[in-house]
């Protein structure tokens, strides 16, 4: 973002020193929704992140914000993000992942009635774009799953299971 020209501001529980001497700057999490233009989610899905993006976090975000996520679908609360591009707040909306993407990702539904609803209503947004699940899917991405994956077969091999490659 920065090669755009943006400033960009984050929030990491474990703020990484090479980044902040590239110019990025920390913040306290709550002081990030109402001082960004376009938030976009890279972390882990667990208790802490669950629900990230909730209809709390949304009300305190700036009008017309740009909100996505490549990361876990459990990150957003897609029901408060809903009401967030129905009343909004939220501007556009870009999602790679989804919470229950499980039926709808990964096979050919081309001929299949739609069940879930409410994904059913985000495709009815045209401020909304939904790659479904597509943003591992680049050369170095695949490269990086092979090279863990054949890490952690020769670790497996040696016995050293603590030395097992994990790749968010």
């Amino acid at each position: 973002m920065q090669g755009l020209g943006c400033e960009v501001i984050a929030f990491d529980t474990q703020p990484d020193p090479v980044l902040a001497a590239a110019g990025v700057t920390y913040v306290a999490l709550n002081d990030l929704w109402p001082a960004v233009d376009i938030i976009s989610l890279h972390c882990p899905l667990n208790s802490h992140t669950h629900h990230l993006i909730n209809a709390n976090t949304i009300a305190q975000m700036k009008p017309g914000v740009m909100l996505i996520n490549t990361g876990r679908g459990g990150l957003i609360d897609t029901r408060a993000v809903i009401d967030g591009l129905k009343n909004k707040t939220l501007g556009y909306l870009g999602l790679d992942v989804y919470e229950e993407e499980g039926d709808l990702f990964f096979e050919d539904n081309s001929n299949r009635l739609l069940q879930d609803d409410v994904f059913a209503r985000l495709l009815t947004f045209p401020n909304v774009v939904v790659t479904g699940h597509q943003a591992f899917f680049t050369r170095e991405a695949l490269t990086a799953i092979a090279n863990t994956t054949l890490a952690n077969i020769t670790y497996f091999e040696r016995g050293e299971l603590t030395r097992m490659c994990l790749v968010n």
